[in-house]
């Protein structure tokens, strides 16, 4: 089930740097909300409740609501600049969306069944990730708020590619729409230095001492 995410804005009249450091000494964070064939509009946001929402991955990639003088509009995050070195936030942008328009948001990956995975357990191997989140297309009604990947029969030497993702109804790999963008999602593979132990050879096949 996706998270619900409501965040109250207000319209920013004085814009500027020195209007936005002035917001911010105040705990307020500057914004714009643009997009849905409808004009821009500069907004102010509360800094400590975007900061917290953050916590939250689904946050980056769900529909938002945001509240702005009454009326109730649906979002997404497209752009959220951070001081470099201060754990303050700078700016945020936020694009409107239709139900009716399709959207492009990039969706974490959760593996599944980790300490399960065959190629762990009795391979010896070792899961490694490739991607940690994928970019989707869908109406706004379909965004996923993560995608799940089962890594429990995943043995050694075996891959899990964008085509071989589970996803929901009305959702597509953005990656998949071009040729030879399968890319790898996740593997399990031997500890550096390893290899795998050859297979027996089997009686009157190879590796027989010849008859007299």
């Amino acid at each position: 089930m996706s998270t619900d995410f409501v965040i109250e804005a207000e319209p920013r009249v004085d814009q500027g740097s020195g209007a936005s450091r002035r917001l911010r000494r105040a705990g307020k964070l500057p914004g714009i909300l643009y997009g849905g064939h409808r004009d821009a509009v500069a907004i102010t946001l509360d800094h400590n409740a975007i900061l917290l929402n953050l916590k939250n991955e689904a946050f980056f990639s769900q529909v938002l609501t945001v509240n702005l003088e009454g009326r109730r509009e649906r979002a997404i995050m497209r752009d959220l600049q951070r001081h470099p070195f201060k754990p303050t936030l700078i700016h945020v942008d936020l694009q409107r969306v239709s139900a009716d328009e399709t959207i492009r948001v990039q969706v974490p990956l959760h593996l599944l069944n980790e300490e399960a995975c065959k190629g762990v357990k009795t391979g010896g191997g070792m899961i490694n990730r490739q991607l940690t989140d994928v970019e989707v297309e869908c109406l706004p009604a379909d965004l996923p708020e993560a995608i799940e990947v089962d890594v429990a029969g995943l043995d050694v030497g075996e891959t899990v590619h964008l085509s071989e993702l589970v996803l929901p109804e009305g959702v597509t790999v953005v990656a998949l729409t071009h040729e030879g963008h399968d890319s790898a999602v996740v593997s399990v593979l031997l500890p550096r230095g390893e290899k795998a132990e050859p297979e027996e050879a089997e009686p009157g096949v190879e590796g027989l001492e010849p008859e007299d």
